[in-house]
């Protein structure tokens, strides 16, 4: 019984350190985090991109931050029902230097990867695996094709849309989006345009790599 009761205890452990909140320091390119917690696994429509990722610490965000994701994912099981999602590298629990990244130092940094469909139209996930460093090694041409698999720009738009609209009701907002500037004029052909124009600032610069099998989202939350 006292065993069983242990058990019980250590699985509840991550629980109670969301509960009680992280705290970011600095910026998201020169920062840390106190009490990160990590994003969960999976859920009904989305995937992390790599259990051995998760394993190495990985993929753990600030508390506010985690609310925001998932509660954007539920958001989508009813207005994309069809959709599924898959979120990629955000830091560790305690921040600071997250290698290769430039950035993902205080826990408010999430990488996710490009939704996209299939040659028949269905919603499938990007691969992510060793062999292609877990879907960052992939390379979209310029018509947002990569081995018969097209990019789903409504279903990403409509992501990105969610996590602007529960940040804000958390009291928070998104600072940046990151995403290949030739790729993100397809963004504002689907009925999400208006919105995005309005809401979401997303960087016009490329960066130093070419975010194209994943948009990089900074939220916005005070730190420190």
């Amino acid at each position: 019984m006292k065993m069983k009761l242990l058990h019980l205890i250590v699985a509840m452990l991550p629980m109670f350190a969301w509960a009680e909140g992280s705290t970011c320091f600095g910026t998201t390119s020169n920062g840390h985090l106190d009490s990160g917690v990590q994003l969960p696994s999976e859920g009904e429509n989305f995937v992390g991109y790599s259990t051995i990722a998760r394993l190495a610490g990985r993929t753990y965000v600030h508390s506010e931050v985690r609310k925001i994701v998932v509660s954007a994912y539920e958001m989508l099981e009813t207005e994309k029902p069809h959709k599924v999602f898959k979120y990629a590298e955000t830091g560790f629990e305690e921040g600071g230097e997250f290698k290769p990244h430039k950035t993902h130092r205080n826990g408010l940094s999430v990488d996710f990867m490009t939704p996209v469909i299939d040659k028949d139209g269905q919603s499938v996930h990007l691969p992510t695996h060793p062999f292609n460093k877990f879907g960052y090694d992939i390379e979209f041409d310029g018509n947002g094709s990569f081995e018969g698999m097209n990019i789903d720009y409504e279903a990403m738009a409509a992501h990105v849309v969610a996590l602007h609209k529960q940040a804000v009701n958390r009291g928070y907002d998104l600072w940046r989006v990151i995403f290949d500037p030739k790729l993100q004029p397809n963004l504002y052909t689907t009925k999400y345009s208006d919105y995005l124009r309005e809401n979401v600032q997303f960087s016009e610069k490329r960066s130093w790599v070419r975010h194209d099998e994943h948009y990089h989202v900074d939220f916005e939350i005070p730190c420190e």
